[in-house]
């Protein structure tokens, strides 16, 4: 019953996939997820080293890494997925999409739980990277290259680096407040706005004008927010 859901799931994911013998004998994804399910079980009865040497048999193979301590749920697909890692206490839900060159990662040498989970129905981007013991939500979307670290929310797209949520549940999520991002880019915006509104206030005091008002924070986030935060 696996096996057919597996292959049904590919075809109907990827428009390549023409036939279910092609997606048996060419789908190296489909390939390392039905040899992670034979290291899992010995990983589970206390087997560990020969399921680790196993997996990284599958790895040369492959090209995709899968540590069998990782738990993978239903009709998961990694398509291209050279160079793919999972580590040791991944969880992966149902009808999760990986593509080329993702990491589920820890981020340091902590015990325990120290990598991602991942919800149901989640597209992880190419070379996207989801690190530490974080949740991404249900029905999420990871864009190439996005660098996680932080809880998600179900129905979010995440970009960038660190990631950022841009759309929840189908709407753009408009972010004000630049330490939301934290990240080098949007910090140097806000020290360009801060030193815009000075610059402003101090030339119209020498003009003899009236001084500008002290705003708030909206005025002093009011140039990145008209540049709508496409970075």
């Amino acid at each position: 019953m696996a096996i057919r859901e597996d292959i049904a799931s590919i075809r109907e994911r990827d428009p390549a996939a023409r036939s279910a013998l092609e997606v048996v004998l060419c789908y190296s994804g489909l390939h390392a997820v039905w040899f992670h399910r034979f290291h899992h079980w010995l990983w589970r009865h206390h087997l560990g080293l020969l399921a680790r040497w196993l997996s990284e048999v599958t790895r040369v193979m492959t090209g995709i890494e899968i540590h069998p301590g990782a738990e993978i749920g239903r009709r998961l697909f990694i398509d291209h997925g050279t160079a793919v890692v999972i580590g040791e206490t991944s969880v992966i839900g149902d009808d999760v999409t990986i593509y080329q060159g993702v990491t589920l990662g820890g981020t340091g040498k902590e015990t325990g739980k120290r990598h991602p989970t991942i919800g149901n129905g989640v597209v992880l981007g190419s070379g996207a990277k989801v690190l530490g013991n974080i949740r991404v939500g249900d029905n999420c979307r990871v864009g190439a290259n996005s660098v996680v670290l932080r809880d998600v929310p179900n129905d979010s797209t995440i970009v960038g680096v660190p990631g950022h949520v841009i759309l929840r549940q189908g709407k753009r999520v408009v972010i004000t407040d630049p330490k939301q991002i934290n990240d080098p880019l949007s910090e140097a915006l806000s020290a360009v706005a801060t030193e815009v509104r000075n610059l402003k206030q101090r030339v119209r005091q020498l003009e003899g004008k009236e001084p500008a008002a002290v705003g708030g924070a909206d005025d002093v986030l009011q140039p990145i927010i008209e540049i709508d935060f496409q970075i």
